[in-house]
Parts: structure tokens; sequence; C-alpha cells
């Protein structure tokens, strides 16, 4: 490479000859190529800075968006939580309410002398609540996977 540079600078002088006026017209094709290629290249620069700007905009946008909607989410799951902890405290007081209600209907019974068996009936009370339970349990959990998939 050292070569082609000296070369290139040795033969220079060779080719412009002492008597012949060197050419302006040559120069001014370049010189307006490079001012045009220098302008081109301004513009792209200035075309990449403002993508990069947009770029920079949109990602604010989309976290401030991603924020805004995961505190939503955060507020549905709370307030789901809240109101599914409520239904079981409903039905816990459901059932102390039953159970209340069979005790005494067995006392009432017992007093007429017409109970037949007393476990049977408070058995088959608490299997219906315990399943009643269980149903309310699987459609929270089947709504919050719902909730989470949204």
């Amino acid at each position: 490479m050292a070569d082609q540079t000296s070369d290139s600078t040795t033969s220079s002088p060779a080719l412009v000859s002492p008597t012949a006026p060197p050419k302006k017209d040559n120069t001014s094709p370049v010189d307006s190529k490079l001012t045009e290629l220098n302008e081109s290249r301004a513009e792209l620069l200035n075309r990449i800075q403002n993508l990069k700007q947009d770029l920079q905009s949109w990602r604010g946008k989309l976290d401030s968006q991603v924020k805004v909607y995961r505190e939503e989410l955060s507020g549905l799951k709370k307030t789901l939580n809240l109101e599914v902890e409520q239904l079981r405290e409903e039905f816990k007081d459901l059932k102390t309410t039953l159970n209340q209600q069979q005790d005494d209907v067995s006392a009432s019974l017992k007093c007429l002398g017409l109970q037949d068996n007393p476990k049977d009936s408070k058995e088959q009370v608490d299997k219906r609540v315990e399943v009643t339970e269980e149903k309310v349990e699987a459609r929270s959990t089947d709504d919050n996977v719902k909730e989470a998939e949204h």
C-alpha cells in the first residue's frame, strides 16, 4: 500500500506539465458533489436525530402506559381479593347461622319427640355447605386466572 501511495505522489507531478494550465473545470464538479454529499449527510444525521427523539418519546409514553395499566390491574386485583374475602366471611356466617337454625330445629323436634337421627341431618347440611364453599373458591380461582390472562 505504501508503494501505491508513493507511486501516486510521484506520478502526479509527471501528469501535470508545467506549461499546461491547471484545469478548474475538473474541480468544479467534484466540489459540487462534495457539497451535495455533505448536505445529504447533514440531512441524514438530522433525520437520525429526529428518529432517536421519536423513539425516546414513544418509549416514555409506553413506559407510562404500562405503569398505569399495572396500577389499574393491581387495584382490580386488590378489589377482587377483598370481595372474595368478604364472600368467604359471608359464607362462614351463613354456615354458622344454618348450623344454629339446624340446632334450633333439632331441639324443637326433640321437644316434640319427632327427631330421628340428628347426626345424619347435620352432616348432610355440613356437606352441602362445604360443596358450596368449594364452588365459590373454584369460581374465584377461575376468575383470578382469567383476569391474569387479560
